[in-house]
């Protein structure tokens, strides 16, 4: 386990936390759903395949076209595969963009209070007090199966390695 940095817009930027890697067990982590409530992880997602994305804010337009593409890749996939975002965003601007991009399958986590998802996770850029894009994809057992750090920011993650994951998961 390193510590790692990311660049947005070609400016390196520190993350603080450790990334986990796979075959680790999923760091446990807390964050604000929608209505206000906290929800702990794995919590509810126990025995499902999670893919977990942190992403800058919904309100970007790379953060825009990742939401929009998951939620069309979950119509594809099984009951049993979980797809959550987490961003910094307050839970008002997901419920908004879940509203405005018409995106239903998705679940949006706020890391506003605790940046606890982006520390379990070393994806807090701190200086930004934003997470890094980045997506993990996390077994029934919950098992780390994937890691992709995005080393510059602005860029998409690489969708196609994430769904492999996904479906090797669900076998």
């Amino acid at each position: 386990m390193a510590h790692h940095s990311v660049t947005l817009q070609g400016k390196e930027v520190k993350l603080s936390g450790v990334l986990p890697e796979v075959g680790q067990k999923a760091p446990a982590f807390r964050a604000v759903a929608q209505d206000l409530t906290t929800v702990e992880f794995p919590g509810k997602f126990s025995g499902k395949v999670v893919v977990l994305a942190s992403v800058p804010s919904l309100d970007t337009p790379v953060c825009d076209i990742e939401g929009k593409r998951f939620n069309e890749e979950s119509t594809k996939l099984s009951s049993d595969v979980e797809i959550v975002i987490v961003s910094m965003d307050l839970p008002f601007a997901q419920k908004r963009w879940c509203g405005a991009s018409g995106v239903e399958r998705l679940t949006t986590l706020s890391d506003h209070r605790w940046a606890s998802f982006g520390n379990a996770y070393g994806v807090l850029m701190e200086d930004l007090r934003l997470l890094a894009r980045a997506v993990f994809v996390v077994d029934a057992s919950g098992v780390i199966r994937h890691v992709q750090l995005v080393p510059e920011v602005t860029h998409e993650p690489d969708y196609d390695s994430v769904l492999k994951a996904v479906k090797e998961c669900i076998g």
